[in-house]
């Protein structure tokens, strides 16, 4: 299988590309992913940074925290990447984007102290009360 993925936001507007394994995959619970996305959990791909490329358009970013940036869509609105200064090299992109998000299952939730007490999500998964980033 190839280890070149690509994805976009809903209108088309933008499109990227990364070249990594699909792996450190993450369910996040955090309240900042669900008011920036609009859904009940947020999964997360974990790539190099160095391995993205925008490939079309050019998206809007927010820093939705002190250490945290995202990117999204100036159109449609979707949100498709974070970076955070905790982890310089890396870049998290949304599973939901990839155009083939099948490919991609979770391997853990993380912040799960803010997880929502009714949602029950791949309950055999590992689970981190915050994130335990390398």
């Amino acid at each position: 299988m190839s280890d070149v993925h690509c994805g976009g936001c809903q209108c088309g507007a933008l499109r990227y590309q990364f070249r990594a394994p699909l792996r450190d995959i993450a369910h996040c619970h955090c309240s900042i992913c669900r008011r920036s996305s609009g859904g009940i959990v947020t999964t997360w791909i974990t790539v190099p940074r160095a391995s993205f490329a925008w490939l079309a358009g050019t998206p809007r970013e927010y820093a939705s925290s002190a250490s945290c940036t995202r990117s999204f869509c100036p159109t449609c609105g979707a949100q498709l990447t974070l970076f955070t200064t905790l982890s310089p090299q890396t870049l998290d992109v949304t599973v939901a984007t990839l155009d083939q998000p099948q490919l991609a299952p979770a391997e853990r939730h993380i912040w799960v102290q803010s997880r929502l007490p009714w949602l029950q999500l791949d309950e055999q998964l590992p689970q981190e009360q915050q994130e335990q980033i390398p």
